[in-house]
């Protein structure tokens, strides 16, 4: 699960929160228990002010940073994903604040996250975030277009029956 548009000051937030009512979520579907279901959850950042240089030049896109200038506390990682013909690139930073893949060693999550920056239709080449970020924004902007009245009732009937 990628989730997009945190803060460093909401970080704890997210954890205590979010992911506690996600790993509830899947308990309460009464089929598994929810430490047995295998989660990873990627915090996406894209305005960060840290830029990756090699030797004068930019980096290939898929470079990954994952030494020196992460965390130490922190599983954590800069991914360059798009080539840029004018600047320096920037890179997207990703939290892994869960993660209980047990097919998903830091090399493997990495390559499948660089693999959805390619996964948005309305692009020939590759985006910043992965698909699935990319898609909520998009919706995101255009519900906040288009919609212009508070959602329906039947949507909460709609979330009690799930």
């Amino acid at each position: 699960m990628y989730r997009d548009g945190v803060g460093e000051g909401q970080i704890n937030q997210v954890i205590e929160h979010e992911l506690d009512q996600i790993q509830k979520a899947i308990a309460d579907l009464n089929m598994y228990e929810a430490n047995k279901i295998p989660l990873s959850f990627v915090i996406v950042t894209k305005r960060i002010s840290t830029r990756i240089m090699t030797d004068s030049d930019n980096p290939m896109p898929g470079s990954v940073v994952d030494d020196v200038i992460t965390s130490p506390e922190r599983y954590d990682f800069f991914l360059v994903s798009q080539s840029v013909n004018q600047g320096t690139v920037s890179p997207t930073y990703y939290n892994v604040i869960h993660d209980t893949v047990p097919q998903f060693n830091p090399d493997r999550l990495q390559r499948i996250t660089y693999k959805m920056c390619h996964l948005y239709y309305n692009w020939s080449g590759t985006v910043r975030v992965p698909a699935p970020c990319q898609y909520a924004h998009k919706l995101a902007f255009l519900c906040g277009q288009n919609l212009h009245r508070a959602p329906s009732t039947q949507l909460e009937n709609l979330l009690h029956f799930l």
